[in-house]
């Protein structure tokens, strides 16, 4: 059972490495960020949904709480 689900999950993240590279997210002229990064892990881990329509993508632009002074 354990080489089932071990096989599904290789599987699962081989199809999302495959959309990623088809919507090019591992091209050398591509910038670093933390967006870019973001969305090819999400793609990545959505693995076959990116093919039934799911298209991740990460907001970095979040306000983050300031400490108190």
């Amino acid at each position: 059972m354990k080489t089932i689900i071990g096989l599904v999950i290789v599987i699962w993240l081989v199809i999302g490495v495959a959309a990623a590279w088809q919507r090019g997210y591992f091209g050398s002229d591509r910038e670093v960020s933390c967006k870019t990064t973001g969305d090819t892990a999400l793609t990545i881990l959505a693995g076959p949904l990116n093919y039934a329509g799911a298209n991740p993508k990460v907001d970095c632009n979040v306000d983050v709480p300031q400490p108190s002074k």
